[in-house]
């Protein structure tokens, strides 16, 4: 997670170029099950680690979250959200994931989007939001799913045509580092198995309230045609659990 690509202005670019980069959270594809994931922030206090623009914490404000704390490595990442998202209730702080420290039962939710297949240790963070939250305490995260991590290149194969044929998927069960490709820069994500992610979880003390596999909605599917692809193969871990 110490890797920030987002600190070259080039890729930068790139990202804020992204659907939901512009949009905010209608624009990611995912939203519509995360959504329902979550629960009443109403006077909670919240943990979002890796939030970049600030959407999900100010979803949180909006629905009466009594405070909430974004996390992400990246400054300029930071900027964006205090431009777009600064909201009153809302702090900001730029830390590596592996480095921030709070006391314990400091919140009452933590979030993390599309983040935690930077973390190398995912035991360890997972230990270290059971001991921040609160009895009681929710924990709802997404990342991006093992089959689309394992095989390491995260493309299709094509044919002689340039038409894809199959997602590959090697070396599951071979966990770790991958070097990928994401937005036109090399990129370091780690891949840990379905069997990990949720053992993690059950073996620091949290109780599983809901596991999904992210499909398209109905809406997306009909809108962008490129988006039947995503039905061939899971690209989102969504997980919600409970101290």
């Amino acid at each position: 997670m110490k890797e920030n690509k987002y600190a070259d202005p080039s890729f930068f670019r790139q990202y804020e170029k992204m659907l939901r980069s512009q949009l905010g959270l209608e624009g990611a594809g995912e939203w519509y099950v995360l959504k329902d994931m979550l629960p009443d922030f109403t006077e909670k206090n919240v943990l979002d680690l890796g939030c970049g623009f600030g959407w999900h914490c100010r979803y949180a404000i909006e629905q009466g979250a009594k405070s909430v704390i974004g996390i992400d490595l990246s400054e300029k990442m930071l900027e964006k959200a205090r431009e777009i998202n600064k909201l009153k209730g809302i702090e900001y702080f730029r830390s590596a994931l592996e480095e921030v420290t709070y006391p314990n039962q400091t919140f009452d939710v933590i979030l993390s989007s599309l983040t935690l297949h930077y973390v190398e240790s995912f035991d360890t963070i997972a230990q270290n939001i059971y001991k921040w939250l609160k009895p009681g305490g929710q924990f709802v995260f997404s990342v991006e799913h093992p089959v689309f991590t394992a095989e390491g290149t995260q493309d299709w194969s094509y044919d002689t045509h340039g038409e894809k044929q199959h997602w590959p998927v090697d070396n599951y069960f071979i966990e770790g580092r991958r070097n990928t490709t994401f937005l036109g820069e090399n990129v370091v994500k780690y891949h840990r198995t379905l069997t990990t992610y949720i053992s993690c979880l059950l073996n620091s003390g949290f109780k599983l309230k809901k596991v999904v596999e992210a499909q398209p909605s109905e809406e997306m599917l009909k809108q962008f045609s490129e988006m039947k692809d995503e039905l061939r193969r899971p690209m989102m871990l969504l997980i919600s659990a409970e101290k």
